[in-house]
């Protein structure tokens, strides 16, 4: 027989349990007449609206300074390497008798970089460029 402090006394709660079931949630609780029916049975009503609810703003949405990014037109880009550099390059590299992927290994990088320097889309990396100019001689 089982024993412990709940079964101490042998009395037991027979109260009835009454589920009750939840009110509407999100939109529907928020009409007008769900609101009305939740006052006729006494059900607690809040009906205050949040700070900016109901809009699809950030609250940090506001930028001060809006109107000085909105009236500049400069356009941004990261400077690539040069005309020059890029013919140098190429001449040096075929001076030498090889291809830009011998160059790449050449230097431990990949083939891609060197073609990237070669079409001029790279943007200048000082290590690559001392790498080149060792394995070139320049």
């Amino acid at each position: 027989m089982p024993s412990g402090p709940a079964l101490a006394n042998g009395s037991q709660d027979w109260a009835p349990v009454v589920w009750q079931k939840s009110g509407p949630k999100g939109k529907a609780s928020k009409s007008s007449s769900e609101v009305n029916a939740a006052r006729r049975t006494g059900g607690a009503v809040e009906t205050s609206n949040k700070f900016n609810s109901g809009s699809n703003k950030s609250a940090h949405s506001v930028i001060p300074n809006a109107k000085k990014l909105d009236e500049n037109t400069e356009t941004f880009r990261h400077e690539t390497v040069s005309h020059d550099f890029r013919l140098s390059l190429q001449q040096a590299r075929l001076a030498k008798k090889m291809t830009q992927a011998a160059l790449a290994t050449a230097i431990n990088e990949k083939g891609g970089v060197i073609n990237e320097y070669e079409s001029g889309k790279a943007i200048p990396n000082g290590a690559i460029i001392n790498k080149l100019n060792r394995a070139l001689g320049v």
